[in-house]
């Protein structure tokens, strides 16, 4: 990982990233009350981590969301970035169903994606460059049983929880955004997510199926059956919530992202290889949670996941902050990727 810290191989290389920042709060207006009082110590640690990243273009999960944009609009100007976006989440959004089946209505499990209030631990986008709002899709809206071939949850051969829960519900947990980013090398197409944990659910596995479909959700973009597919380079960066091999899910649907022959799994390395989260041990214990996924129009500068050892300046810097690690790849445009 020798070019870290900002140190670019040549002028047209450009770093994304991808951090789930855990910055969510219990309550609306939280985050933006611990960021005007400037004291909170986990917000400092991941401003330092930001700051020790120095990505280009950078994706944040476990952001609150809120309708003015003012607790992003600080943390974009403490952390250095000119241009910033967010998207209202489906997170703590109310749908009036009992969504999870447990014959009880308003809870955080009820609304369209976990949250106790509307917007907690959002997403938003960073950038040094002009963000394209007016050509932003959101495909937050799609609902889980428009999703081609989707993997429904069922009990006893019925919906789970009922057929009318099950009709209102939106694939996405928190957002499926494609972003294009005018960077120095042109349009760069910024596809984030922050999919479903799959756990915390009964034999029908909702969230398992949830989580699967949210991932495969890219590719159906990419073959057309879903939104627009960017014609030129994009990447996809976000926190999917699964590991290719440890820990529960459906694994077959990261291992088939991460297979498709128009990305490239860049494996970034930190101190504890390609594992991008450090979760109790034994269970969950440390996975690989977090991608940064070029299509085949770049070429891989380098990697890495930001993950230093003990004895490393920024080691408690980094704990603090967060039980996830900043991921990031600088890439480079390649003149003879095609992206097919």
């Amino acid at each position: 990982m020798a070019l870290f810290a900002g140190v670019m191989a040549h002028a047209d290389t450009l770093r994304f990233a991808t951090y789930n920042t855990e910055l969510q709060r219990d309550g609306p207006g939280l985050f933006l009350r611990d960021l005007a009082r400037g004291e909170d110590d986990q917000i400092a640690a991941v401003l330092a981590v930001l700051a020790h990243a120095d990505a280009d273009v950078l994706a944040l999960q476990g952001i609150d969301y809120d309708l003015t944009g003012e607790a992003l609009s600080r943390l974009a100007k403490a952390a250095g970035y000119t241009h910033h976006f967010a998207l209202r989440p489906n997170t703590g959004m109310p749908t009036g169903l009992d969504m999870d089946g447990d014959g009880r209505l308003g809870g955080p499990r009820d609304a369209q994606g976990y949250g106790r209030f509307s917007g907690q631990g959002g997403m938003a986008i960073l950038s040094r460059f002009p963000i394209r709002e007016d050509d932003v899709q959101d495909l937050s809206t799609l609902l889980w049983v428009e999703m081609p071939d989707a993997l429904l949850p069922e009990v006893n051969n019925a919906p789970f929880p009922s057929e009318q829960a099950l009709a209102a519900q939106r694939l996405s947990t928190t957002g499926h955004w494609i972003v294009p980013i005018e960077t120095p090398t042109g349009i760069v197409h910024l596809m984030t997510f922050h999919a479903s944990p799959p756990v915390f659910d009964g034999p029908e596995d909702r969230n398992g199926k949830r989580n699967h479909d949210e991932i495969r959700l890219w590719q159906q973009v990419l073959d057309g059956n879903v939104g627009t597919a960017p014609t030129g380079p994009f990447i996809i960066a976000g926190d999917a919530n699964l590991d290719p091999e440890d820990g529960s899910g459906l694994h077959g649907a990261i291992r088939d992202l991460l297979a498709d022959q128009r990305l490239t799994d860049v494996s970034p390395q930190g101190q504890f290889g390609t594992d991008t989260v450090d979760w109790d041990d034994p269970v969950p214990g440390n996975l690989r949670v977090s991608y940064v996924l070029p299509s085949t129009h770049w070429r891989v500068v380098d990697s890495g996941v930001l993950w230093p050892a003990p004895d490393d300046p920024m080691a408690e810097t980094v704990a603090t902050a967060s039980r996830h690690r900043l991921v990031w790849t600088d890439l480079t445009l390649d003149p003879v990727g095609s992206g097919e």
